[in-house]
């Protein structure tokens, strides 16, 4: 067994890795303390992969950047020496990341449909990340129909939409997937709204479980099945406080079940690691997939060193919690923003794990870039979750057995201290420490 190590602390925001062959075959028969315990004869959930959005306000600022950076910055991304993107997500229609609201289609006819707005800034980025890896799998999400079709006849602060459009916005849908096609992007999967509980002060739509049930029977899956339209479903696209309660209401109908292939979330209120278990434990042929999170902005937060490591901490506490309770994939959100946190145009800034530098023409790597690539480098497609114990709770650990056989062994420590590990795998011990403030990732090679 060869064993790798890749590590991010507080003092090298870099990967590092040695080969660790020299602290192996240590036998387990007189080792009792500090053990994490692998067991590779008990799987769990496959994985499909992990990624961040592609959003009008990414795609701006992408263009900024000159050749050269932009093909790093591919790289960096979708590369198997870069953090191995391979599930990406993106808006249908303008959403809160963008220089300004719009729609494909602003009459009843859908006449003036096009998508040469995103032809401009997203679909220019996508196809360079598709050059670099043709293998990613892409979820699309509508902020809001056009303003024509709701209720309150705005793009933002929720509204319904109005009955008599159902069928009018099913086939605007289809419009957007066969544009996409077009450009050879296919979109995996869709979501029906997002964030589809809140009157957001951006683009937004509000839908109770039973119209998200009708919608989706009613008129999205007939235009889907007229239009050949292969597009996966999911439901929700919110925080996973309610993720059981939506998916029973929805469910009900096994029809509509019958018709969807999981269930999407946000992480905005809470961790409720319990909810992604529980909705796969009653739905386990369903896909759980972390859809958007982010950390928040703060002024100049780039300059505060002391608020680095937390936010990187907050993302990967995240994604080992989702992932130990059985998601199927996770995506962060904009893969890129300027230095002030946007462009957005409603003033809604954040952070990114990579961010154009002041002047523009360069980018910087944020920590976690890092923390999120211990995870998407290392954990790939078709991964099945293993199992492990581990001694403390002052570690979180997250084990994956890939298909080439490898395995990949995610720890953190969030605590000021060291701590000290015995990494046992097949009766075979692999001694180490793990820094204070750090993120380590082995891959043991059989």
């Amino acid at each position: 067994m060869n064993i790798t190590k890749f590590e991010t602390n507080l003092s090298k925001f870099k990967y590092l890795h040695n080969e660790g062959t020299k602290n192996i075959d240590k036998n387990l028969k007189n080792i009792e303390n500090d053990l994490i315990i692998i067991y590779p004869e008990v799987t769990y959930q496959e994985i499909i992969g992990f990624g961040g959005a592609f959003t009008e306000a990414a795609g701006y600022c992408f263009s900024k950047l000159p050749l050269d950076r932009q093909n790093q910055f591919i790289d960096d991304y979708f590369s198997t020496e870069g953090n191995n993107y391979t599930l990406c997500r993106t808006h249908i229609g303008s959403c809160d990341f963008c220089l300004d609201t719009y729609s494909y289609s602003n009459n009843e006819s859908l006449s003036d449909f096009n998508i040469d707005r995103d032809k401009k800034f997203i679909i220019p980025m996508m196809k360079k990340a598709f050059e670099k890896n043709n293998n990613i799998k892409m979820v699309a999400s509508p902020w809001s129909p056009p303003a024509f079709m709701k209720s309150n006849k705005k793009l933002k602060h929720g509204g319904k939409l109005v009955d008599k459009y159902k069928n009018l916005w099913a086939e605007y849908l289809v419009k957007y997937l066969n544009a996409y096609k077009a450009e050879g992007i296919n979109i995996d999967y869709m979501t029906i709204q997002n964030e589809p509980k809140a009157a957001q002060l951006w683009e937004s739509c509000q839908y109770t479980s039973k119209e998200e049930q009708e919608l989706i029977k009613n008129n999205i899956v007939p235009a889907f099945k007229k239009n050949d339209i292969d597009t996966k479903l999911l439901i929700w696209d919110h925080n996973k406080e309610r993720v059981v309660y939506r998916a029973k209401e929805i469910f009900e109908d096994p029809e509509v079940k019958d018709m969807v292939a999981g269930i999407g979330y946000h992480y905005y209120s809470g961790d409720y690691f319990e909810n992604i278990k529980t909705f796969k434990e009653l739905y386990g042929d369903k896909l759980a997939i972390h859809t958007e999170g982010c950390t928040g902005y703060e002024r100049l937060w780039f300059r505060k060193k002391k608020r680095r490591v937390p936010n990187a901490e907050i993302y990967a506490h995240d994604i080992f919690g989702d992932l130990n309770n059985g998601a199927n994939g996770y995506i962060d959100w904009n893969m890129m923003l300027d230095a002030h946190g946007g462009p957005t145009h409603i003033h809604n800034r954040c952070n990114s794990p990579i961010m154009l530098n002041k002047k523009g023409n360069n980018y910087n790597k944020n920590l976690p870039y890092y923390y999120i690539g211990h995870f998407s480098r290392f954990i790939k497609p078709g991964a099945k979750r293993i199992a492990f114990t581990k001694y403390t709770s002052d570690l979180e650990v997250t084990s994956f057995i890939n298909t080439d056989g490898s395995i990949a062994v995610v720890i953190m420590n969030r605590g000021k201290h060291g701590k000290r590990i015995n990494l046992c795998i097949d009766q075979k011990i692999y001694k180490d420490h793990i820094d204070g403030h750090s993120i380590v990732t082995f891959v043991l090679d059989k």
